[in-house]
């Protein structure tokens, strides 16, 4: 039996995608300038002002927040995220087996273990 080698792919093959991609970024291209020529330049004092929520802002932007709200934030996603790891092990528990289950207690441990050292470094008491 006589094998043949793998097709070599041409340039030509990917002439599809750059086409693709061409007409994609040319559209952007094209609504940017068009709706930049076409749109209306109304400016002003008031139009240029900042606002939040249609709340007028008062002092100083550059305010210091604590850190504790910025590590508090990093944590709830670092552990969100981990926690969704949960779910396909929860759905294929019984096709994975025993091996899935020590794999997922290492897991675990490996959770319970940066939460343990979160609470000892006592990011999570506020003063």
């Amino acid at each position: 039996m006589e094998t043949t080698a793998p097709a070599q792919y041409l340039p030509s093959d990917y002439l599809p995608i750059v086409i693709q991609f061409a007409a994609a970024l040319g559209f952007v291209v094209f609504s940017m300038v068009v709706t930049h020529l076409i749109g209306p330049k109304r400016k002003s004092k008031v139009k240029n002002a900042s606002w939040e929520c249609g709340i007028e802002s008062k002092g100083d932007a550059r305010t210091p927040i604590s850190i504790k709200y910025f590590l508090i934030a990093i944590l709830f996603v670092l552990f969100d995220v981990e926690v969704i790891f949960l779910y396909p092990w929860a759905v294929n528990f019984r096709a994975l087996g025993i091996d899935g289950f020590i794999w997922m207690l290492l897991f675990m441990g490996l959770l319970l273990t940066g939460f343990y050292y979160v609470i000892r470094k006592g990011v999570l008491k506020w003063e």
